[in-house]
């Protein structure tokens, strides 16, 4: 991880880092904090949450907020978008989506500067679309 001048690279940021990144399910500050207290038995839910804040303001990571649902993270930078269940929640990584809806963003969009783009798709996973 690169190190931010103003924040040294703590051993609790490491492995909340090192988990998430571990993950493609795209967990709750609550449901990373379960996975980090295996390894750091002692740290605090306060320390999962502001770690994650830092670590997304200095982009290392990314936050996903999807409207008034707990925000979840992601620890994959590369370039892809995200499915979401409307029923349980579950959050997917899409790589290719299935259609190609902005035909090519160009550099000058109505006198705005590109700098990227975020894609919401929502639908039923897989389990909770055969449970219908």
């Amino acid at each position: 991880m690169k190190e931010h001048p103003l924040h040294r690279n703590t051993k609790q940021r490491q492995v909340i880092l090192e988990e998430l990144q571990k993950l493609t399910s795209h967990p709750t500050a609550v449901g990373l904090y379960r996975i980090v207290v295996r390894r750091l038995p002692k740290i605090s839910l306060g320390t999962v949450y502001r770690n994650l804040d830092l670590l997304t303001k200095t982009g290392v990571i990314q936050k996903l907020e999807f409207g008034s649902e707990e925000a979840r993270f992601d620890g994959n930078l590369t370039p892809h978008h995200h499915i979401r269940c409307v029923k349980c929640g579950r959050v997917d990584d899409v790589h290719r989506p299935p259609l190609d809806l902005l035909g090519g963003v160009k550099d000058d969009f109505n006198g705005y500067h590109v700098l990227g783009h975020r894609v919401e798709f929502f639908g039923l996973c897989p389990k909770c679309k055969t449970s219908l």
